[in-house]
């Protein structure tokens, strides 16, 4: 679920649950908490000992009607209204402490503002959160790298605080070619979606994820892709993270790391300015660059690769089969 349907469902129940049950049919507005007190406060008609009085022009009849309204009674009404301290707290699991950094947070207030729109009320970057806020009804929405929680916030006189629990977890992730040869980390990336049964399913995550990078996510199934290079090697796993704890996993390629070189004679000296194109069996370029000396990534299978020089075209059958790196030699002198 989106952080906008989340929030909605949840105004939507701060809402309802604040207005009575006499109330018409939603939506009604919702009363500040301000304006709630002024209408349950009864306020003194009569004259108190002491208490500041002030005359109202009106008049009934000839006499002036005085309205005395009790000067302590708007003073606390405005101290009530006043923001007050709030300080806020993520946990990875109700058992563990405190999160110590990375924390992200946004305060909502449960009106929609001109836009439509949550009404941003406070937000911070702290670990532990201090903010102020006037006493009333909030949502509070707090991210941990990707591990995000919302939960309603009501504030009152005095001291107010909030810890939230994200269930979070960690995901490691590393990728090695089958026979345990370890790949290049420049050559690794990841992409972590959402569990689901296809593609279609799957919404995105993170994108380009480092080998041995921590990431946090809420606890959970994912979906992880293994990108070795840019061409065609990759692989898929699907992946359980555990609050509070750390998931490590290596993902196995059966692909190569393969260069080429153009020579006159087997071990020669590499020709320069060379065009190059690998076909898969099928006829798909799945690779083109232009040098001596050039290299990639190609996942099993069986290619061709195409050498241009000037008006003549060289080529060579090869299969790659998981492993070292290798090097592909293509002569001139066999055609």
């Amino acid at each position: 679920m989106k952080l906008r349907a989340i929030i909605g469902s949840i105004v939507l129940g701060l809402a309802l649950a604040a207005v009575p049950a006499a109330a018409a049919v939603w939506p009604a507005p919702l009363p500040s908490f301000r304006q709630h007190l002024i209408q349950q406060q009864p306020v003194d008609l009569e004259p108190s000992v002491g208490a500041p009085t002030e005359t109202a022009p009106a008049e009934i009849g000839s006499e002036p009607v005085k309205r005395t309204v009790t000067t302590q009674a708007i003073q606390a009404i405005t101290a009530i209204a006043d923001p007050q301290p709030v300080t806020l707290t993520a946990q990875a699991t109700e058992s563990s402490g405190p999160i110590a950094g990375g924390v992200t947070w946004r305060v909502f207030d449960t009106k929609t503002d001109s836009s439509g729109q949550l009404a941003l009320a406070a937000e911070s970057d702290d670990a532990v959160a201090h903010v102020q806020l006037p006493p009333g009804n909030y949502v509070v929405h707090v991210a941990y790298g990707r591990a995000q929680a919302t939960d309603t916030l009501s504030v009152v006189e005095g001291q107010n605080s909030k810890a939230i629990i994200l269930e979070a977890g960690g995901l490691r992730l590393n990728a090695a070619v089958v026979g345990d040869v370890q790949i290049p980390i420049n050559l690794l990336r990841f992409d972590v979606y959402s569990a689901g049964a296809s593609d279609a399913d799957r919404e995105l995550v993170a994108q380009n994820v480092g080998a041995n990078d921590i990431l946090a996510l809420t606890s959970g199934t994912y979906h992880v892709i293994s990108y070795f290079g840019s061409v065609n090697a990759t692989v898929r796993a699907d992946l359980r993270v555990e609050p509070g704890q750390l998931t490590e996993a290596t993902l196995y390629h059966k692909a190569a790391q393969i260069s080429f070189r153009l020579v006159s004679e087997a071990g020669g000296e590499a020709i320069a300015d060379v065009d190059w194109t690998v076909k898969t069996a099928d006829g798909t370029t799945v690779f083109t660059d232009i040098g001596a000396f050039p290299a990639t990534v190609l996942a099993e299978g069986d290619y061709l690769v195409l050498a241009k020089r000037g008006d003549q075209v060289f080529n060579r059958e090869f299969q790659v089969q998981p492993g070292q790196p290798r090097e592909i030699e293509v002569l001139t002198a066999v055609y």
